[in-house]
C-alpha cells in the first residue's frame, strides 16, 4: 500500500514554505488548494487543488490540514 501522506518533519516545513510563497504572492486565494505535493530529494512542490493527487514517484502529498496543524 502506498502512503500518500508524509509525518515527516522536514517534508511538512518544506510543505509549508511552498503554501506560504504561494499565499504571499496571491493574497487573495480564489480557490482553497488541498494540500501541497512534494519532491523528496529536492523539496520543490506545488500546491494541489484536486482532491486526489497523481504523484510520480519520489513525490508525497501532504495534506493543508497538517501544513496548518504545524503553525
Amino acid at each position: 500500500m502506498i502512503n500518500l501522506m508524509s509525518s515527516d518533519p522536514t517534508i511538512i516545513h518544506a510543505a509549508k514554505r511552498v503554501y506560504r510563497t504561494y499565499l504571499s504572492i496571491y493574497s487573495q486565494l480564489p480557490k482553497q488548494p488541498f494540500g501541497v505535493v512534494l519532491n523528496k530529494e529536492t523539496f520543490k512542490g506545488q500546491l494541489v487543488f484536486r482532491e486526489k493527487p497523481i504523484l510520480l514517484p519520489g513525490e508525497d502529498f501532504i495534506p493543508l490540514y497538517k501544513i496548518e496543524a504545524q503553525g
